[in-house]
């Protein structure tokens, strides 16, 4: 039996650097950072105050009537929007034949935004004589907490948003295997329409970590960068000089259906996902296998499963973060799967250095890049790329966007506890 091919129809994006998608490019191609100081909470006191945030976004701008949403997360506002142009760019609303009990949601999304000033308020009310007193927690907590607060915190909640926002009656499914989320999502939503148990399929992730809780977690494990006397300069993928990741928030969303339904109903067709893979490193929960053997696993079982060899990729979208770690064992893994001699290697480059790291959301973000990058023939610069590491030599399109004849792209997403996920896709046929 024929293997179903998938294509790709619609794309939408809000992100740090704009609320669409061609006002991302525009921004990505032209180098610009979406990196300022924190302005969603007070973090003065924090040993990094800046961020990668999306800002002067309403939701009312995306959908004709948003109030059903109006207790909606941060992040599921960033999805509604998000799958709001994917859905209208596939022209969805027009197709008379769809049946939206075989319409799929496969989603790579964080959790909501914790209720941590509530929740401290709480803590210290409740605190008496040296312990938690549960009947004045209950009391005070009736009192003060939200229901709809509190149910939107659950990771599960975005893909239950785009389910009632387009009335959307098939299998839904949430993965949040960390940075990787929305890259394995895309890569199982193509695997479902592939072996025909749904006809489209809504994927992509959301996230938003901009936090007390999130911004503590990630600098007491020394990962975000430190640099708060020039945050645009701070994500510094590849470079000697890199210090660590800069969090970011936001959304991207993708339609996918087979290549014979899109032809059939006169869509356009963005682009093809040919080839998917997924590893686990084994490891340890924060590090990456220092020989980049996950990675390259990942890489290796991506082409497999497109049919391709090395040699067909034009171009690698990195996970690129800016750590230490991240881009010397992505390097390695890189050239374990192209070849040692860092010429074999494809151009790649990491658009984290202007988007910062949106987490869950990361991967489907990027996969979009690629999906432009082969519409326009150009590749989206690292930027910040000034001093070269020698663990780290191979063609990173410094700090300016390229032309180049681009037909295969491939994209890597790696995520704490070793999840490594890759997509390749080819251009619109």
């Amino acid at each position: 039996m024929s293997r179903r091919r998938v294509v790709i129809t619609g794309m939408g994006t809000v992100n740090p650097l704009g609320h669409d998608v061609e006002s991302t490019w525009a921004a990505l191609l032209a180098g610009r950072s979406g990196i300022s100081p924190i302005e969603i909470f007070e973090a003065a006191t924090f040993p990094t105050t800046f961020a990668a945030q999306v800002k002067d976004y309403d939701l009312a701008d995306h959908l004709p009537n948003a109030e059903p949403h109006a207790a909606a997360g941060r992040h599921a506002k960033f999805a509604l929007g998000a799958a709001r142009q994917a859905w209208q760019q596939a022209n969805l609303d027009a197709d008379t034949d769809l049946d939206r009990s075989r319409v799929a949601i496969y989603m790579g999304c964080g959790e909501g935004r914790l209720l941590f000033e509530k929740l401290s308020d709480l803590v210290v009310r409740a605190w008496v004589d040296g312990q938690l007193d549960a009947s004045r927690w209950y009391d005070i907590s009736w009192e003060t907490m939200d229901v709809f607060e509190e149910t939107e915190q659950e990771s599960n909640m975005v893909a239950a948003h785009i389910a009632a926002e387009f009335n959307l009656c098939g299998p839904v499914f949430n993965v949040l295997t960390a940075c990787a989320a929305s890259t394995q999502a895309i890569g199982e939503a193509a695997g479902q329409i592939r072996r025909g148990e749904v006809d489209v399929a809504v994927t992509g992730g959301a996230h938003s970590m901009i936090h007390a809780s999130g911004l503590t977690g990630f600098n007491r494990l020394t990962a975000l960068s430190t640099r708060n006397d020039d945050p645009t300069s701070a994500s510094r993928p590849f470079d000697m000089t890199r210090d660590g990741f800069v969090l970011g928030e936001g959304s991207s969303v993708l339609i996918l259906e087979t290549y014979e339904r899109a032809t059939a109903r006169g869509a356009a067709i963005l682009a093809e996902i040919v080839g998917y893979g997924a590893s686990a490193d084994a490891f340890r929960i924060t590090d990456q296998d220092p020989e980049g053997l996950g990675a390259a696993q990942a890489m290796h079982a991506a082409l497999a499963d497109a049919g391709l060899s090395p040699a067909d990729i034009d171009y690698v979208s990195a996970h690129g973060t800016g750590t230490q770690q991240n881009d010397q064992v992505e390097t390695l893994a890189i050239k374990r799967v192209f070849g040692s001699d860092p010429a074999k290697a494809p151009p790649t480059s990491s658009v984290k250095s202007m988007l910062g790291h949106l987490i869950a959301a990361a991967g489907a973000t990027e996969l979009i890049t690629c999906i432009l990058a082969l519409r326009d023939q150009v590749m989206p610069p690292t930027i910040n790329l000034h001093t070269p590491d020698p663990d780290c030599d191979l063609d990173y399109i410094p700090n300016e966007s390229r032309k180049a004849d681009i037909r295969v792209a491939m994209s890597n997403s790696m995520g704490f506890g070793g999840q490594n996920n890759t997509l390749i896709i080819t251009g619109a046929t």
